[in-house]
C-alpha cells in the first residue's frame, strides 16, 4: 500500500494544533474564556484547558478531553473557576484521537514560582525542543507532559530575573520556533509572538477588560472591540493600569503562515487587516484565471472549499451549485468505528447532491489536497451520482514539505504532491483536469499584487516551497533533509 492511503479520510486535512484566548478585567473570567475557546473549537477539538485566579481561591483550573460545548457548559464545572483573570487552550488531536494523549499534555500549564504562580498557553511548535528537555532534564528538571511547551515553564523556574514577565522573556529568548503564547499570573495577563509572527495573536477590549485570542472570531462571540495585533516580537503585559508594550525578541520581515489564509483560520476573521473570507474568496478568483475550464456547475468540497468556489464561479461564469452537502451532526465518536463503518470513510461527513450534478461536468473546489484520500473518495461519489466530468481546483499550491511550526503534518514521504507531479496526481486520483492555483496567484489573493518575492517572502509558505525560515533543528537532527539552496 501506498503510504498516503495507509490513513483514514480525516486525516487528509493539514490540521492547526490549538487555539488560546485569556481575559482580564472581568467578572466571571472563566464564563468569557469558554465562549472564546467556543469559537477557537476549529483550531482544536480533542480537548481544552481553563486557568483562572481570584484573590480568594487562589489558581483554579481545569483540563478536560472533548469539546468545549460538552465541558464547559457545566454550571457546576465553571463554578470552581472563579475570578476577573482567566486562561484557556483547546488542543487538537492528531489521528487516534485521545488515546495517545494523556491529561497532563492539555493545556495552560502552571508553575508556582518564587514570586507567585504563573499559567501559559502556547500556540506554534517550538523547533529545538528536545535539545533544551535534554539538557533540562541533565540539570534536574522533572516534566510532566510530553509537550513541548512545558520547556518554557522550566526555563522560566530556572530565571534569575525577579518578575514572571521577565523569566518569560528570558524563557523565550532561549526557544527556537513559533510561538504565540498567552500567559497569567495572578494580576497580569500577558501576550507575546515570536520575531516572524508565523502564528497569530490579537488584542481586544471587553469594556473595563482586556483580551488575547488568537483570532479575531472569538472576540466576536464575546462582544469585544478588536483592536490590534500583537506584532511580531512584540510583548504585551496587561493589568489594572492597562497595556505596556516591549520589543524582547528580534524582529526580522514577518513571515505569517500563509495557511491561516488558505484553511487555519475561520473565514469571519480578519488577518493582517485583510478579510479571511474575501482573501479565501479572491483565491477561487485566481484560480479561475489561471486555471479555466468548460463546464456546467462550480461546486465547493464543504465547507472549507466554499468561498474559493464562490470566486471561481463569479470569476468564471460558471454557476454556483451546493452539489455537495455535509452532515453538520456527524462526530468522531457517534458510533463504535467498526470496519464497516471505517470504509464508509467520507460518506459518513458527506452526500452527493444526485439530482443536482448528474449528467454535468463539475468543477470541485477544494482547500487542499494532503494524502489525496479524500479526492478519491469525493470523486468517486461524483460520478457514482451521475457527473458526466469531474474537474478538481485546488484553493493551495501543492503540500509537499510538512510544517514544524505548530501545524499537525504528515512526514514527507505520505504528502501526495511530494511524490508525484501535477499530472500524476491527477491520473491518480482519475479526473479529467486537476490543477492548483500557483504561489504567485496565492499571495495575490493574500494582497501581494506583485506575487511572491522568492528573495524574501512575505509569508511562511514552507508546506508549499521547502523553505523554512526557522530552522527545524530538532527535526534535522534526527535525520529530516532540508531543500537544498538553490
Amino acid at each position: 500500500m501506498q503510504p498516503w492511503l495507509s490513513h483514514p479520510f480525516d486525516d487528509d486535512k493539514l490540521k492547526e494544533e490549538c487555539g488560546v484566548f485569556g481575559v482580564i478585567g472581568v467578572a466571571d473570567a472563566a464564563n468569557f474564556v469558554a465562549l472564546g475557546l467556543h469559537a477557537l473549537q476549529h483550531r482544536g477539538q480533542e480537548a481544552g484547558g481553563i486557568i483562572t485566579h481570584s484573590p480568594q481561591q487562589g489558581f483554579q483550573s481545569a483540563h478536560r478531553f472533548g469539546l468545549v460545548r460538552d465541558n464547559f457548559t457545566s454550571a457546576k464545572l465553571m463554578e470552581t473557576l472563579p475570578g476577573a483573570i482567566g486562561l484557556g487552550h483547546v488542543r487538537y488531536s492528531t489521528a487516534g484521537s485521545k488515546g495517545a494523549t494523556a491529561i497532563r499534555d492539555v493545556q495552560p500549564f502552571f508553575g508556582e514560582f518564587a514570586m507567585g504562580g504563573a499559567a501559559i498557553a502556547h500556540n506554534g511548535n517550538i523547533t529545538n525542543a528536545a535539545a533544551i528537555r535534554r539538557e533540562l532534564i541533565d540539570r534536574g528538571s522533572i516534566f510532566q507532559s510530553s509537550s513541548d511547551s512545558e520547556c518554557i515553564i522550566h526555563l522560566m523556574a530556572r530565571s534569575i530575573q525577579k518578575t514572571i514577565a521577565e523569566r518569560l522573556k528570558d524563557a523565550l529568548r532561549r526557544v527556537e520556533g513559533a510561538f504565540s503564547i498567552v500567559a497569567m499570573t495572578r494580576t497580569k495577563l500577558i501576550g507575546a509572538r515570536d520575531g516572524l509572527g508565523v502564528r497569530p495573536l490579537v488584542l481586544g477590549k471587553l469594556g473595563d477588560g482586556w483580551v488575547l485570542s488568537s483570532e479575531t472570531c472569538a472576540l466576536d462571540i464575546i462582544g469585544a472591540e478588536f483592536i490590534r495585533e500583537i506584532e511580531p516580537g512584540e510583548m504585551v503585559v496587561i493589568d489594572a493600569k492597562g497595556v505596556t508594550s516591549s520589543r524582547p525578541f528580534e524582529r526580522a520581515q514577518s513571515r505569517f503562515c500563509i495557511f491561516e489564509h488558505v484553511y487555519f483560520s475561520r473565514p469571519d476573521s480578519i488577518l493582517g487587516g485583510r478579510s479571511v473570507y474575501e482573501t479565501r474568496r479572491q483565491i477561487g478568483v485566481e484560480l479561475a484565471r489561471e486555471a479555466p475550464v468548460e463546464a456546467d456547475l462550480v461546486c465547493p468540497v464543504p465547507d472549507s472549499g466554499t468561498p474559493a468556489a464562490i470566486g471561481f464561479s463569479q470569476e468564471s461564469g460558471i454557476p454556483y451549485a451546493m452539489g455537495i452537502v455535509r452532515n453538520q451532526y456527524m462526530g468522531r465518536t457517534f458510533i463504535e468505528p467498526s470496519e464497516q463503518i471505517r470504509n464508509m470513510g467520507v460518506r459518513l461527513k458527506l452526500n452527493v447532491n444526485r439530482a443536482l450534478v448528474k449528467g454535468k461536468r463539475i468543477v470541485l473546489v477544494d482547500d487542499s489536497v494532503v494524502r489525496g484520500t479524500t479526492s478519491l473518495k469525493i470523486k468517486e461519489m461524483i460520478l457514482e451520482a451521475g457527473a458526466a466530468e469531474v474537474h478538481f481546483r485546488i484553493a493551495s499550491p501543492p503540500t509537499q514539505w510538512p510544517c514544524f511550526y505548530g501545524v499537525d503534518t504528515p512526514e514527507r514521504s505520505k504528502l501526495l504532491a511530494a511524490n508525484m507531479t501535477e499530472e500524476q496526481m491527477r491520473v491518480y486520483i482519475g479526473v479529467q483536469s486537476l490543477k492548483f492555483i500557483s504561489l504567485d496567484g496565492l499571495y495575490r489573493a493574500a494582497g501581494e499584487a506583485k506575487g511572491r518575492n522568492s528573495a524574501c517572502p512575505q509569508f511562511c509558505d514552507a508546506c508549499f516551497s521547502g523553505d523554512y525560515p526557522i530552522a527545524p533543528s530538532d527535526m534535522i537532527e534526527r535525520g529530516f533533509m532540508v531543500k537544498a539552496a538553490e
